[in-house]
């Protein structure tokens, strides 16, 4: 357990318990995310989350949001919601790797936009991709939010398929996201979001990938020059909490917990499509230069993804039929 993490769980005790004046036990809920503090995530959770539920509850449930990989990278804040030292958190899509299904929003060129996305996650198809997270992992999934559409930022412009040979690349140490930059035809450097920043600046890697929203709030603009708008996959976070935990509380305190995770993750998800032209703009005069691929770029891109479909049809029996019904939802 790293310091940080002990030291914010011996100041803030791991759910702790106090009586309020209605007899009901009053607990604290951390709240751990990888995000920028001004990131669209951190925003929903100050002006939705942590008031909803807390003057909902009466006082009886606390909120602290640690952001910015305060409580660890990803995988150590995910584990410790796992293991019920943090309550809840809002990673990625790190549990994909035992749990198949959850890779699939991150499939490449899967979405059309946003209302595509939502339509898909917030349905039964949503519900399919999670039924098996509190089974085999112990955390109950409460709201799908978003990252956003995934862009490479890079130090010199890429304008075709070309440009993308022997690029370093950092990308997450997810097998997909690697795999499919170096169908691209990049050299893919995996690395935690938390070293982005200095891998950049000291030239370690030629660019990343994440939505723009990351990049301006991270100060990425900084250290980079480009960015292609690809959209070549889009990137969901998930609203996650402990089971043992949640099974604690009383039953309006968990209804009070599930309202407040779907109303901030969708106010969330307006924030990030709606950020767009504005963050373009933010970045553009901090000297960032967009490219828009055109028609033929775009289907080299996806041509180049095609080996990825075919590996997920050969290796999973269910995956075509659930490609094609997320297709289906865009018309």
């Amino acid at each position: 357990m790293g310091i940080m993490l002990m030291l914010s769980l011996i100041l803030s005790g791991c759910g702790s318990k106090s009586t309020s004046s209605s007899g009901e036990k009053t607990r604290t809920i951390k709240v751990a995310n990888y995000f920028a503090k001004d990131h669209p995530q951190n925003v929903a959770l100050r002006e939705k989350f942590k008031p909803m539920v807390e003057k909902e509850s009466g006082g009886t449930l606390k909120v602290q949001i640690y952001d910015n990989s305060t409580l660890g990278a990803e995988k150590e804040f995910y584990d410790g919601v796992r293991n019920g030292t943090i309550e809840m958190g809002i990673p990625g899509l790190i549990m994909q790797s035992d749990i198949e299904k959850m890779a699939v929003p991150e499939w490449p060129f899967l979405f059309k936009d946003y209302e595509h996305v939502k339509k898909v996650l917030n349905g039964p198809i949503g519900k399919e991709l999670t039924e098996d997270l509190e089974k085999k992992h112990g955390v109950k999934p409460l709201a799908w939010s978003a990252n956003g559409f995934r862009m490479f930022s890079s130090s010199k412009p890429i304008n075709n398929m070309d440009d993308f040979k022997g690029l370093r690349m950092r990308m997450p140490n997810i097998p997909n996201y690697i795999k499919l930059g170096k169908l691209l035809g990049m050299n893919v450097t995996p690395m935690p979001i938390s070293e982005v920043f200095s891998a950049l600046e000291q030239k370690v890697v030629d660019g990343q990938d994440n939505p723009i929203a990351t990049l301006k709030a991270s100060g990425w603009y900084e250290v980079q020059d480009h960015v292609l708008e690809s959209n070549h996959m889009f990137s969901p976070n998930i609203y996650i909490i402990n089971s043992k935990f949640f099974n604690s509380l009383s039953k309006k305190q968990q209804s009070i917990i599930e309202k407040a995770s779907k109303e901030a993750a969708d106010y969330e998800f307006g924030l990030m499509e709606k950020s767009y032209d504005k963050d373009k703009q933010d970045l553009e005069k901090e000297g960032i230069k967009f490219t828009a691929p055109d028609a033929t770029f775009k289907q080299d891109m996806e041509k180049a993804a095609d080996p990825l479909y075919k590996d997920f049809y050969k290796k999973y029996p269910w995956a075509k039929d659930l490609v094609a019904k997320i297709k289906k939802e865009a018309e």
